[in-house]
């Protein structure tokens, strides 16, 4: 009888003791921010800002690594994949539809693309600026640590910030330039049989169409700096 009262004393004094270490192995085990919030930081200065715009995709074991914080890389490397793919499909195609004009009736056979190309530009500059207010809603919503938010905010201004600011203005001086050449392949079809193509030049019977077609060239080399802008973009230039 004895030993049974030692027994259930003994339970009493050893249960609060197992419950604190049962406690202390759970908040040891879940307090894993710290390590995750180090991987991370780590893992955007060394790799993130030296990747240019070809943002990598996350491991399956990086993803353990950083925990939560995997949501915020997301939101940089969405936008990212979203700008990458306004680039593709809108602002490359007429790059490459100029960039194949070299003699002056490219300007007739260039136009179909070139048309087409106009259209998916006059869509880009707002694609790029909604994926924009996207990210940086989502990114005033973080709350994170000081120092990881300085590094973060670095990313964010070099894969976010900079390449919206340097291509949405470039959008429509790029478009205007487009509409140019159109014009001038226009120009070229209404003359019909009047004008010729020799050696790389153009002919015209009238000096008042040798004026006009000249003066439309003079536009498009002022204009010609949108060309460039376009192509640092597209290389990742930025």
């Amino acid at each position: 009888m004895t030993v049974g009262i030692r027994s259930r004393t003994l339970a009493r004094w050893l249960a609060p003791v197992v419950a604190l270490l049962v406690v202390f192995q759970l908040t040891a085990c879940g307090d894993k921010e710290p390590e995750q919030r180090k991987a991370f930081i780590d893992y955007l200065q060394n790799t993130v800002m030296r990747s240019g715009q070809n943002l990598p995709t996350l491991s399956e074991d990086q993803r353990q690594k950083f925990g939560n914080y995997v949501n915020d890389y997301t939101i940089i490397l969405t936008f990212s994949r979203q700008m990458k793919q306004s680039i593709n499909n809108s602002l490359s195609p007429a790059v490459n539809s100029i960039a194949q004009i070299r003699v002056p009736q490219d300007y007739l056979q260039q136009k179909p693309a070139l048309q087409q190309a106009a259209g998916t530009l006059n869509t880009l500059a707002q694609q790029i600026q909604t994926a924009k207010a996207t990210a940086d809603t989502a990114q005033a919503a973080l709350k994170q640590p000081d120092d990881l938010k300085a590094v973060y905010n670095q990313v964010y201004a070099q894969d976010v910030t900079q390449p919206a600011n340097a291509l949405i203005p470039v959008v429509p001086a790029l478009s205007g330039f487009t509409q140019d050449i159109i014009a001038v392949g226009d120009f070229l079809g209404q003359q019909g049989t009047q004008v010729a193509f020799a050696n790389g030049a153009v002919q015209f019977p009238t000096q008042q169409q040798v004026t006009q077609y000249n003066a439309m060239m003079t536009g498009l080399l002022g204009k010609q700096q949108a060309l460039v802008d376009a192509q640092k973009i597209i290389a990742g230039n930025l």
